[in-house]
């Protein structure tokens, strides 16, 4: 079991590399033609709506009940599971397409009575390179108009994450890892496929962000379709008027909300931010008659830093703790396979997260100047998101452990654990977003608010599993972690003497160079070390099957 929790989270591992490789070629695209500005900030929160429900429900709260149950149900009752998922996948469409119904009219309400001419475009914005002439146009407005674009976005990728969660019970982890590429790729030929007629003056920025917008909701068609295709192998059934199905799907909706409070701290904190960060955007200048402390941008800048630090996030550490849940949810009656499932997953946590910390710490200039340095993104927006990667990347290594620690309690049916240390959580983060946003930090203020944050709950959450489930945190584990924070340490050290040795100039050739150089760097010595101090991650995390190991299907 072991050997194909590993060969799982390494399937997850590719498929999502090449998924964030392609998110990130699609945030460099935008941040090149649209800049780090209120338009940007107007996109950004829109497309926050539709990944927040996405976050909390479909990868979230509604997979997280959905998936103990239903590998419990396929392991006794393969035909009951089938009417369980079936049932539960329609009513959960019915609902979520409710939602838009009344989210698409509660937009249209505000849209009507906001201001037509809120802001005025002047002196001219440099769009995709080019300065474009003067005109009013209200960032307000333009929000709503972009949400309501996306938020039937919501419903279809919430489906297609809920699907996918089912196939992964099956073994097939592929279709869900991949589904997001569909979401980028459409990003991509809408922002740079409209080029020629933005340069040519026959597209406003304002039109070109709304057809991006609408490549959203035709990804997200795609992404359903593809997903559903596959899990026609599965052969849920829609069986109304089965009493069982009822009630294991009562069960299910019963448990969302602690769970989704539970599992989504993060995406709370995020959404906080997100909300904190657009103000001088969709609102003002101005907070209570005060000065807002944010200028213009912030929202921009934010997301590209989340973008930098998401990507050894979602690459490594959420793929983990989406392999280890079906194999904890089997294991929940057994405390000694629990606990080694547990243990294994936190040294090969800490050991991908903490090096990627602290390297991306060091490089965050250069990672921000190489993705995003180019058109209308100019060398003072690339300090100020290395600024704000600088606050989010400390905490990579707790962003990864608290998916482990979240989804162990939910194996062991525990959810309101998690419930009540993430609404302190939730709590603190604004309390501390409030205060570090009036300090020199300025938006950075909301990155570090975030990890600090994190790293609080991860100490939590482990002090609180371990009284449960006692050897999580044995004496393996703990020379683990020992050994990574030396390899790191050393890697840290390499990174910055070879920095040193590149010139330093504001260009993307350059900040590439000094990426690319740091990284092998980086790499070659953390491994050369956790290899000479006989580390068996550095095997775990490289090899390719274990002994005996078998391989589930991937597509």
């Amino acid at each position: 079991m072991a050997e194909r929790f590993e060969h799982h989270a390494r399937l997850m591992t590719v498929l999502t590399l090449v998924s964030r490789v392609t998110g990130l070629v699609r945030d460099a695209a935008l941040a090149r033609v649209f800049g780090v500005g209120p338009l940007m900030d107007a996109f950004n929160l829109a497309f926050l709506v539709p990944n927040l429900f996405r976050r909390l429900f479909g990868e979230g709260a509604i997979s997280a009940a959905f998936v103990p149950r239903y590998a419990e149900l396929e392991r006794d009752d393969p035909a009951q599971a089938r009417r369980y998922s079936g049932l539960l996948l329609a009513l959960l469409a019915a609902l979520l397409w409710g939602i838009v119904i009344i989210g698409e009219a509660i937009l249209l309400t505000k849209w009507m009575s906001s201001d037509p001419i809120a802001f005025t475009r002047t002196p001219p914005m440099v769009f995709a390179g080019i300065p474009t002439a003067s005109i009013s146009v209200s960032y307000v407005r333009l929000g709503y108009e972009l949400t309501a674009l996306m938020l039937p976005y919501m419903p279809l990728v919430c489906l297609t994450a809920v699907a996918g969660s089912a196939l992964q019970v099956h073994g097939r982890f592929g279709p869900t890892a991949a589904s997001p590429i569909i979401l980028n790729l459409a990003l991509i030929a809408a922002t740079l496929g409209v080029l020629p007629l933005a340069h040519s003056g026959a597209v406003t920025p304002e039109w070109h962000l709304r057809i991006v917008a609408g490549s959203v909701l035709v990804a997200g068609f795609l992404q359903l379709w593809w997903t559903y295709a596959a899990l026609r192998s599965v052969k849920p059934i829609f069986a109304p008027r089965d009493p069982a199905a009822w009630a294991s799907v009562r069960a299910t909706l019963v448990q969302t909300l602690p769970m989704m409070l539970g599992l989504g701290v993060l995406q709370i904190n995020t959404a906080v931010d997100g909300l904190i960060a657009s103000w001088p955007t969709v609102v003002g200048p101005t907070i209570l008659g005060i000065e807002y402390p944010l200028a213009s941008g912030a929202m921009s800048a934010m997301a590209n830093a989340q973008r930098l630090y998401e990507f050894p996030l979602g690459v490594f550490g959420i793929s983990i703790a989406t392999a280890i849940f079906p194999l904890l949810s089997r294991q929940n009656n057994d405390p000694v396979a629990f606990a080694g499932t547990v243990r294994r997953a936190l040294r090969l946590t800490v050991f991908v997260g903490l090096p990627a910390s602290a390297g991306l710490m060091v490089l965050a200039s250069d990672a921000a100047g190489a993705f995003f340095r180019g058109g209308a993104f100019d060398a003072e927006d690339v300090r100020r998101v290395a600024f704000v990667v600088i606050g989010f990347a400390p905490a990579i290594w707790s962003y990864q452990m608290n998916h482990v620690f979240t989804r162990a309690f939910y194996a062991r049916k525990e959810p309101m654990v998690p419930v009540k240390v993430s609404v302190a959580m939730v709590a603190l983060n604004l309390a501390l977003n409030l205060t570090l946003i009036f300090t020199p930090l300025r938006e950075a203020g909301l990155a570090w608010s975030t990890a600090i944050c994190s790293m609080l709950q991860v100490a939590i959450l482990g002090r609180l599993l371990a009284r449960r489930v006692p050897g999580i945190i044995d004496r393996e584990v703990l020379l683990s972690w020992r050994s990574t924070a030396i390899a790191a340490a050393v890697m840290t050290v390499a990174v910055l003497a070879s920095e040193r040795m590149l010139p330093d100039v504001d260009r993307w050739s350059i900040y590439t160079l000094r990426l690319g150089v740091g990284v092998v760097v980086g790499m070659a010595v953390f491994f050369g070390v956790a290899a000479i101090l006989g580390m068996p991650e550095v095997r775990e995390t490289l090899r390719r099957r274990g002994a005996g190991g078998t391989t589930p299907k991937a597509g």
